[in-house]
């Protein structure tokens, strides 16, 4: 056996004790209290609700005279006030998230009526193109379309009643709030 071996085992031991000292940490964040037959309980989760508050014997964290008087957290010396069995009471109320609420609702009211004032505007030029483009076709001028081949076609009398009633459709449609 060499001295390198020698040099190896304590450093090895060390690591090991280490590891140990490591894992045994977790098991100081245990409850422990005593259940309605006088047992011990130890456990990782809190104890039920059943259990009273005089029964709980160590929480987490805290060392066991902070729960028999000395009030403060373990490894702290901060005091910690005793409990009194009765929780906080609390408003149930967020006065930021309220505010932020009523600030989101109000930008979606704005956009909202953004959106139909725009809408209103769009079919206000509908409206008027389609009225402009009827009295164009009442007026009896010679009219010329576009084909789907991009040819000019001059508009005969059963394409007139056509268009006539297609321009009627849209302004049924776009001017209902307008008369005709």
């Amino acid at each position: 056996m060499g001295y390198k071996n020698l040099f190896f085992i304590p450093s090895r031991q060390w690591a090991l004790g280490l590891i140990t000292s490591l894992a045994c940490s977790a098991a100081l964040a245990q409850w422990q209290w005593t259940d309605e037959s006088g047992r011990k309980v130890f456990s990782d989760t809190a104890p039920p609700i059943t259990v009273q508050e005089k029964n709980i014997l160590k929480r987490p964290g805290l060392s066991s005279t902070a729960l028999n008087g000395n009030t403060t957290p373990a490894g702290t010396d901060a005091p910690v006030p005793p409990d009194t069995g009765v929780a906080p009471k609390l408003s149930g109320r967020d006065e930021q998230l309220e505010a932020r609420k009523k600030e989101a609702e109000a930008a979606a009211q704005a956009k909202k009526k953004l959106e139909e004032e725009r809408q209103a505007k769009v079919q206000d030029e509908n409206c008027e193109r389609a009225k402009r483009a009827k009295s164009t076709l009442e007026s009896g001028i010679r009219m010329a379309i576009t084909n789907a081949k991009g040819e000019r076609e001059i508009l005969d009398d059963a394409g007139r009643v056509a268009e006539t009633k297609r321009l009627e459709v849209i302004i049924r449609s776009e001017c209902s709030s307008k008369t005709n």
